[in-house]
């Protein structure tokens, strides 16, 4: 938690931003793992929450009158039989002060301040909710049927909360600068335990665990498979095989819930081979041709198209690709071998603020999001900012069902080398990525050590640090 200034100085913002009604924003309640009483662990906040009220106790909701000038914590002390299990918390009062707030309530008062609101035909502001039970209780509390609630969610609050989110604090550095610490502890580890005859699971709850140990839980759950041509590979049993690659994509939260995410692969044996090193050498090129582009003002959708335009004339060097290279851009050839964007918004959520929209988040009227393969799942297009925090993510993959369903349809023939993509089908796949702050004049990647990457390195810290 931050100071108690920094959560009052956020809701006099929002309340500039949206202008007037009520502004109500729920926080996460505890969700079951498996059966009621067995909930997942450890607790999750909702981040809006989070970055305007900064308590972490679940069944709270915050309330800002705007019109009034009154903010209230609006939830229910926990009983006797809870303080048995859990031990002692702080009643909801005294959570509300420690974060500027003079007003609380219990929860079934909040009906009560909806329904007063509606008669006053007063606008009663909330975000797009994500989980079930949220919706059932907007339902109860404005009568808003679930699958209407994303489009009645207030614009006015997306487009505030977005516009506040984006562009991160100093304090929000110094976390995610954190984060970004504990990543490279995961990451290195993954460097030193990779080696034939280990299992990807093995190697993935050890990478995992380094995220519980230093901070509050992984930033996600975490990647790390020899099929780096499946963008979200699960870790499996398998056991990993010399001269195999291995895709590792994970990062960690800080206790006060901001984000890492990287990405690294690295060769099983400890060294690259030719093939390996050819396709990897491109992707490196993409990765810190992003940073050199990476600047205010910019249009991440052109760093995006810029990394395409790179790594389509480097392909075709090897004969992977031909033809114009424009028009392989304009066809979506690349998207053979980059079918995801080159990064999105990070901080408190690694995708940040994907609940909601990443229309909202990721575009603006400006620019939208591109209907074409690949480029459709660019999450961060519109125009960087200072203190922006973006992933640099370009990737290579050879995914034989998307080479078999291209082939087939004869999708894209003229800018790709089918015969020889053919070759490549158990080469599965490569992917770097960073972590980038936007600053006055360009960019800088996140963390006071940069975990390896460079081919040299990396052959070099597996020698030299292998378990």
């Amino acid at each position: 938690m931050f100071s108690k200034e920094t959560y009052i100085r956020r809701r006099t913002e929002l309340k500039k931003l949206v202008q007037s009604g009520v502004i109500v924003i729920f926080g996460n309640n505890e969700s079951p793992c498996n059966f009621p009483n067995n909930g997942y662990y450890p607790f999750r906040q909702d981040s809006s929450f989070l970055y305007y009220f900064g308590v972490q106790r679940d069944g709270l909701v915050g309330v800002i009158d705007i019109d009034n000038n009154v903010d209230t914590l609006v939830g229910d002390d926990i009983d006797i039989e809870d303080i048995v299990w859990y031990g002692s918390v702080d009643s909801v009062k005294d959570l509300a002060a420690q974060v500027g707030i003079e007003h609380s309530a219990p929860m079934k008062q909040l009906k009560t301040i909806c329904h007063d609101a509606i008669k006053l035909k007063r606008k009663i502001h909330f975000l797009p909710p994500y989980r079930h039970d949220i919706k059932l209780q907007i339902f109860d509390l404005l009568g808003i049927h679930p699958n209407q609630q994303k489009d009645a969610a207030s614009m006015p609050l997306i487009n505030a909360v977005v516009k506040m989110r984006s562009v991160k604090e100093d304090q929000e550095i110094e976390e995610l600068e954190k984060a970004s610490e504990i990543g490279y502890l995961m990451h290195t580890t993954a460097m030193k335990l990779i080696k034939p005859g280990v299992t990807e699971k093995y190697i993935a709850g050890q990478v995992s665990g380094i995220a519980g140990s230093y901070g509050a839980m992984v930033s996600f759950p975490t990647i790390f498979s020899q099929h780096g041509e499946i963008m979200h590979g699960n870790p499996s049993m398998a056991v990993l095989e010399e001269g195999r690659l291995a895709l590792c994509d994970c990062g960690a939260e800080t206790i006060n819930n901001y984000c890492s995410d990287n990405t690294r692969t690295m060769p099983v044996s400890g060294k690259f081979t030719q093939r390996q090193l050819e396709i990897y050498t491109i992707v490196e090129a993409c990765h810190d041709y992003a940073l050199e582009l990476s600047k205010p003002g910019v249009k991440y959708y052109d760093v995006h198209m810029g990394v395409c335009r790179l790594m389509t004339e480097r392909l075709k060097e090897l004969g992977l690709m031909k033809g114009d290279t424009d028009e392989a851009l304009a066809a979506g050839a690349h998207a053979m071998f980059l079918p995801h964007g080159l990064g999105h918004m990070m901080g408190m959520d690694v995708h940040d603020m994907e609940a909601l929209d990443q229309k909202y988040v990721g575009y603006d009227d400006e620019i939208q999001p591109s209907k074409q393969f690949g480029t459709s799942a660019l999450r961060m297009g519109r125009r960087l900012e200072k203190g922006f925090v973006v992933t640099d993510e370009p990737g290579i993959y050879f995914i034989p069902d998307l080479i078999d369903d291209w082939r087939a349809k004869g999708h894209c023939k003229d800018f790709l080398n089918f015969d020889l993509i053919e070759t490549y089908k158990d080469f599965g796949g490569i992917r770097l990525e960073d972590d980038v702050l936007i600053t006055d004049n360009g960019c800088r990647v996140l963390g006071k050590q940069i975990i390896p990457y460079h081919p040299k390195d990396v052959e070099e810290y597996m020698a030299k640090h292998r378990m």
